[in-house]
């Protein structure tokens, strides 16, 4: 067998394992969880006896013991089916997934891009005039990102710029006469709808990012292949873009593919911040509901992404440095 097949053979029941190990024990913990799909269906009801409740088990099979659930969980999603919601309108999970993925997904590939291209020139410049007024300024912006909570600058900003000034809607994803608007009236209603949570997002992950990329590049610039060529008086420019920095975007690279989880999990403070009809919200209300197939399809989505961004971030490390890219051929 070729040894990248192997490879990539290996690394491909590696992720299997993972993953069936992170379903085991998330399956496990909500079932563990207090209360049951049917407490909302029985508990509020007067007139609901313990044999209807009993029933109400039965029909989702709650009353079979965990690991015989857990096949049976498993078995559907092979079959690529995420099972039936257990509240409300009880339709496919998937259905109802799919209906909100696009808007997490596309927000937060949005702010991951706004991200890198607001973080990279902040920590070169930072790394290169170390102990400037830039470096220094940049500094005390990391340390007021890191003390802010995401949660209390989206209600401040709700209010100074939603309701003091009335410049941005402030709940939602849509105005009320949207319907009646052009195809570019609709665009920009939408993105004066995203601005406030898209900001949110990215100005929460610039204070991290930035420093990761200052330390890495002060790193690098201190490597002795960058003072030789500073000393052969190769441009500026090309000491920095081409040698410097390919090199100090490996730790970023690995921080952006571990951030592709935080598509579902931190959704769910801004898009119940800001009513946005997200997959974020979607679990909060499948967790306050008990909804057992709901959570796990879920959960499995950002197991799906973790892993995901593990292997993206495995890719971009050989766009970024070509040594890496020989050492596997190597191999």
């Amino acid at each position: 067998m070729p040894p990248l097949l192997q490879k990539l053979l290996i690394k491909g029941l590696w992720v299997l394992v993972v993953f069936l190990g992170i379903t085991v024990i998330s399956f496990s913990v909500i079932h563990l969880a207090p209360g049951s799909p049917t407490d909302l269906q029985t508990t509020l009801n007067p007139e609901a006896s313990a044999e209807a409740r009993a029933r109400l088990e039965a029909l989702y099979g709650l009353d079979k013991p965990l690991h015989v659930q857990y096949v049976s969980w498993l078995s559907r999603l092979v079959r690529l089916d995420f099972g039936q919601s257990m509240s409300g309108d009880h339709r496919p999970v998937w259905d109802k997934i799919k209906e909100r993925l696009p808007l997490t997904f596309g927000m937060n590939v949005a702010s991951l891009i706004l991200t890198l291209c607001i973080t990279v020139p902040i920590g070169v410049a930072s790394a290169w005039w170390q102990g400037g007024w830039f470096d220094k300024a940049s500094t005390v912006f990391v340390f007021i990102g890191f003390a802010i909570p995401g949660f209390w600058l989206a209600l401040l900003l709700m209010y100074l710029l939603g309701i003091h000034w009335a410049i941005l809607p402030i709940s939602g994803l849509t105005s009320m006469e949207y319907n009646q608007l052009s195809f570019f009236g609709k665009l920009w209603d939408i993105a004066r709808h995203l601005a406030l949570p898209i900001f949110i997002y990215t100005f929460g992950s610039l204070a991290g990012m930035s420093r990761f990329m200052r330390s890495s590049m002060l790193e690098v610039l201190r490597q002795d292949y960058i003072l030789t060529a500073r000393a052969k008086g190769v441009p500026l420019r090309t000491v920095i873009f081409k040698h410097a920095l390919r090199n100090a975007l490996l730790p970023v690279i690995t921080i952006l593919g571990l951030s592709v989880p935080a598509l579902i999990g931190g959704s769910v403070i801004i898009e119940s911040i800001f009513a946005l009809p997200g997959l974020g919200q979607l679990f909060y209300q499948g967790v306050m509901a008990r909804d057992y197939p709901l959570i796990m399809g879920n959960l499995v989505l950002g197991a799906m992404l973790t892993l995901a961004g593990n292997l993206i971030a495995d890719m971009a490390y050989g766009l970024a440095d070509p040594r890496i890219r020989a050492g596997r051929s190597g191999r």
